[in-house]
Parts: C-alpha cells; structure tokens; sequence
C-alpha cells in the first residue's frame, strides 16, 4: 500500500512549501531541494509526477492493500538526490538520516529521529527505472516551458521577483541529469 504523502502532519513537521533553504549557498542540494520544494507547490506538475510514479511502480500491485510503502514522495526525493549528486547508495542513506533540510523536504518532523536503511532505501529507489525518469523528464521540461511562458505576460515588479528564482533551478538538476544519464544508471 503506497500513498503520494502522508496527509496529517505530525508535531514537528513542516510544510515542504515553508523550508527555509539557504539561498546564499553554492552546493548543489540546497538548489535541488528549491527545485523539488517548487514541484510541490505546483499542483499540476506534481500530480502529472505522481501518477506517473504510481503507475510506474510495482503496477501489479494492490495499493489499497498489505503493509504501508515508502510514500512516493520520499522515493521521488530520494532517486532525485541519488541521481543528481552522483551518489552511491551508502552516500544517499548517511544524507537522509542526517542531513536535517532532507529530513524536512522527506516529510519528517523534527522529533522523528527513525533512521532509513540502507535496504529499504536500496529497494525503494531502485523502482524508478529509466524510462519513468524519462517521462518525468517531460514532465519537468514541459513544465518549465509553462513557467517561462507566464514570466513573458507579467508585469516588471513580478519579473524582478521571478528573476531571483530562475527556473533553471527544476529543469538544470534534474533534466538535464536525465537526459545525460550523468548518474550511474539504477540497476
């Protein structure tokens, strides 16, 4: 049984949409939170993500039924991060259990201190295989044409403020990624 994210927040926990990332910072994870953190606050992007997720992963299974899965929400977090920064899976595992902004944009509370695996992060982020990051691809890219379409019809004063977040932010990281292949393949 898998769900796209846990609808009742527990204590602790923060919104996604209200992390405060470290604009100022020249690594490479706080501009992929930002660009995981806007595919959550844009709902036609995120829900056109999802069911591609749900369709894609484990499909001949029931998801109403059995134990409780990793939400799709962590595993798309997690297969972005692993793609992305190039890493192993030992790597990905020390990030989410200690990496406090990724524990935050994973849906955890400040007082859940339950550690990821290393198998189930392994068993998990394996499923997004190639082809469903290609069509997560077009997503993306298809949403960054939007993006870019609407800053043509605003006026100055939203333009200035768009352009502090450029959307090079979502497509750069992850599509370009995608399409490079520059992340070891996902076996």
């Amino acid at each position: 049984m898998r769900v796209v994210q846990i609808s009742q927040m527990q204590v602790g926990e923060v919104d996604i949409s209200k992390i405060k990332l470290d604009s100022k910072s020249r690594d490479d994870i706080p501009q992929l939170l930002a660009g995981l953190q806007h595919i959550y606050t844009e709902p036609t992007t995120r829900d056109e993500i999802f069911k591609l997720l749900a369709s894609h992963i484990a499909p001949k299974t029931d998801k109403s039924n059995g134990r409780p899965g990793m939400d799709l929400w962590k595993i798309f977090v997690m297969g972005v991060l692993r793609l992305n920064l190039n890493c192993d899976y030992d790597r990905l595992t020390e990030l989410v259990n200690q990496h406090l902004t990724i524990r935050m944009m994973l849906g955890n509370s400040e007082f859940d201190k339950t550690p990821y695996q290393l198998q189930t992060i392994k068993d998990n982020v394996r499923l997004m295989t190639e082809q469903l990051l290609d069509k997560i691809n077009q997503v993306l890219v298809k949403s960054g044409h939007a993006l870019l379409k609407k800053k043509k019809t605003r006026n100055f004063a939203d333009d200035v403020i768009r352009s502090l977040w450029k959307p090079t932010f979502i497509i750069q990281p992850i599509s370009i990624c995608f399409t490079m292949r520059c992340a070891r393949p996902f076996p």
